[in-house]
């Protein structure tokens, strides 16, 4: 018989505070292999959540399990099964694209040929075929982020974090990146996004939470939010900003 796959991400109790809690004892499961769109609004504790699920911060309490392996005692393991891209691409402006993905899949411990092959295929998949042999440093921020992106998917990981991953990119560059994510879940990955876009989030989503002051306060298909906020035929935007300014504010 076979064994039920653990969750991509399962989150208990997680728990950040700066000069007040941005992330307040937060519960989230996200099922493996499906697209999970997390929207909240500016400080709502997104990006301070997934820099905890990506071992970028330390929690004061609860717990972070990838793909069944606890994140908090063994980080080693579950990164390298994580890939996080944040909203501000960090690459080094000296190497070429290709050169990048080369060094980051070396520091992953990939196959050198099996990586270039890798490396090849996905720079192409975001059309930065043209680019391969230029230096980053004269590349503008939407092509920027697209290296982040596939220097993030280089050693295949299971789970991929994005936080705001559209920012800065032009529509064609944006049709690259959700096609190249669509493809990732169609092949048994797991995507986490934050985005601002709602349009995004309600056609590539299978399944949208909401988070306002570090607490889930929303969460089911687009269908299942109509259907629990009684609004049968409402757009994602319209049930977002009635979601967040109903939530009681932070303590």
């Amino acid at each position: 018989m076979n064994q039920p796959r653990p969750p991509a991400l399962e989150l208990r109790g997680l728990t950040k505070r700066f000069d007040r809690p941005a992330v307040d004892g937060l519960d989230l499961t996200v099922r493996a292999g499906e697209f999970y769109a997390l929207l909240g609004a500016n400080g709502a504790g997104k990006t301070t959540t997934l820099r905890m699920v990506a071992g970028l911060l330390r929690p004061d309490a609860g717990s972070v399990s990838v793909l069944g392996i606890d994140a908090l005692k063994d980080p080693v393991a579950a990164k390298q099964i994580t890939a996080w891209v944040s909203d501000e691409p960090m690459i080094y402006d000296k190497l070429t694209p290709l050169e990048y993905l080369e060094f980051v899949a070396g520091l992953w411990g990939c196959e050198a040929a099996a990586a270039e092959r890798t490396a090849r295929e996905l720079l192409e998949s975001l059309g930065l075929a043209p680019h391969l042999h230029e230096r980053c440093e004269g590349f503008s921020k939407g092509m920027r982020q697209k290296v982040a992106l596939a220097g993030a998917l280089v050693h295949d990981p299971r789970l991929i974090i994005l936080d705001e991953p559209l920012t800065g990119l032009d529509a064609v560059s944006a049709r690259h990146v959700k096609h190249l994510l669509q493809m990732r879940v169609r092949a048994g990955c797991t995507v986490i996004m934050t985005t601002h876009i709602l349009e995004v989030a309600e056609r590539m989503a299978d399944r949208i939470g909401v988070i306002s002051a570090g607490r889930l306060i929303a969460e089911g298909t687009l269908a299942e939010l109509r259907q629990q906020n009684g609004q049968g035929d409402t757009s994602l935007e319209d049930m977002f900003v009635a979601l967040v300014e109903s939530a009681p504010a932070a303590a």
